[in-house]
């Protein structure tokens, strides 16, 4: 592990690429760290530390406390994955966008703004209902200007938010928005540990909570890496003067083809409603429904579950279209043995995607749900659930993967031997 590090700090253009990447989060946790206009740091969080605020101690968790200080980036990057989510189910929806996203790096780019412009619809809206709220309940004393101010100052950081996770994409290593996600979870970790470990609990307790983590962090790993091999055979072709070898190999499908991105999505999605609710301050349905949809609470845990399911399937049919690999095989002569060419092998892969997908799906939603219903029955004083660490688990791999196949370009060996 540390030969690679050592190997990957070698290559100049990997190196660049690991320095800008830790320049951006650098500055994305500095603007965790830098409140909004006009605004009492310590009441803002004894709100949200308190009993009433248990749904925007979550959100705090993905703004990497920036919540607790109602600090320039205390929407988090939230606003920019709803807007991805809505753009993605519309695109499924609507054959407008469903060509206009096959329309290779064009289309995408449109897509890319439409999400930019959404996102920027949603942050504004976050923004007036977080100082709305928070004036509602006292922690805030406004008046026309610094209400514009405070308002103008969130929407800003998370459109600056986004940018840093696009930069990140382009330049750095990983995926942007993952990372940053990934980076929010982990600055909370320390702390946690800190209250962990503060003598609360016995021996026994704490042994067991470790046991379970490094299970849990190992199944993730092998279900993450796990994947079913179809055997292709590629038949002899003559192009023009020209005798093509046939050959064998294999058509890798992995048992989670998804990665995080459900648990994120469901995430995001589960959280809006009682976000949402939160608002109605006056309303005494509106508060039990943020209550009872609160993240420790079973109605959450429930929907999570099958929301992770349902949004697994769907970012998987995203991801791999039978029909367009089958296709492809067609074209360039290859075949599955014992499958015809064309519809036949677009079914067969079809069946063994959903197949497979199934025990993934269910993986992440056992995972998502129940580290956080025996943080709860044991009364640990630390909320680090297994949404977390299925994100912080998953992200850190893709990372080590993108870093691996610039290693092996080069002839190193990689993280994952």
């Amino acid at each position: 592990m540390f030969g690679s590090m050592l190997n990957a700090w070698k290559i100049p253009e990997l190196r660049k690429k690991l320095i800008f990447t830790a320049a951006m989060i650098v500055v994305y946790r500095f603007g965790a760290h830098i409140p909004v206009p006009g605004v009492d740091i310590a009441r803002i969080n004894q709100y949200i530390n308190s009993g009433q605020g248990d749904i925007f101690g979550f959100l705090n968790l993905f703004s990497g406390g920036a919540l607790t200080r109602f600090a320039v980036f205390a929407l988090g990057i939230m606003p920019y994955i709803t807007a991805s989510i809505i753009l993605q189910l519309l695109t499924m929806a609507f054959p407008s966008l469903k060509e206009l996203a096959r329309e290779g790096e064009a289309g995408q780019h449109k897509i890319t703004q439409y999400t930019r412009y959404l996102t920027l619809g949603l942050a504004l809206a976050q923004s007036v209902g977080y100082t709305i709220l928070f004036s509602q309940q006292g922690v805030l004393q406004l008046n026309g200007v610094k209400f514009y101010e405070i308002v103008i100052t969130l929407t800003a950081g998370t459109m600056l938010l986004m940018w840093i996770g696009e930069l990140i994409t382009q330049h750095g290593i990983g995926n942007g928005i993952s990372l940053l996600i990934f980076a929010s979870i982990v600055s909370g970790l320390l702390p946690g540990l800190g209250r962990f470990f503060n003598g609360t609990l016995d021996v026994v307790t704490i042994v067991v909570m470790i046991g379970i983590g490094a299970a849990v962090i190992a199944g993730i790993v092998m279900v993450q890496e796990g994947q079913r091999r179809i055997n292709i055979q590629y038949a002899k072709r003559q192009i023009g003067r020209k005798m093509t070898t046939g050959g064998s190999t294999y058509l890798p499908l992995s048992i989670n083809m998804a990665g995080v991105i459900p648990v994120i999505f469901a995430s995001s999605v589960l959280m809006f409603p009682p976000t949402i609710a939160k608002f109605f301050t006056g309303s005494g349905a509106a508060q039990w429904f943020a209550n009872w949809l609160r993240p420790t609470g079973p109605a959450f845990l429930i929907f999570e579950s099958i929301f992770i399911i349902g949004f697994t399937y769907f970012y998987t049919a995203v991801q791999f279209d039978p029909v367009e690999r089958a296709n492809d095989l067609k074209k360039y002569g290859g075949f599955i043995p014992g499958i015809r060419p064309g519809r036949p092998t677009a079914v067969y892969l079809d069946r063994v995607l959903t197949r497979l997908t199934l025990p993934g799906a269910i993986f992440l939603a056992a995972i998502a749900v129940l580290p956080a219903i025996l943080i709860a029955a044991l009364n640990v004083p630390f909320y680090f659930g297994g949404t977390s660490i299925l994100i912080v688990v998953g992200v850190a791999l893709q990372t080590m993967k993108q870093m691996e196949s610039q290693l092996l370009m080069r002839h190193y060996e990689g993280f994952l031997k």
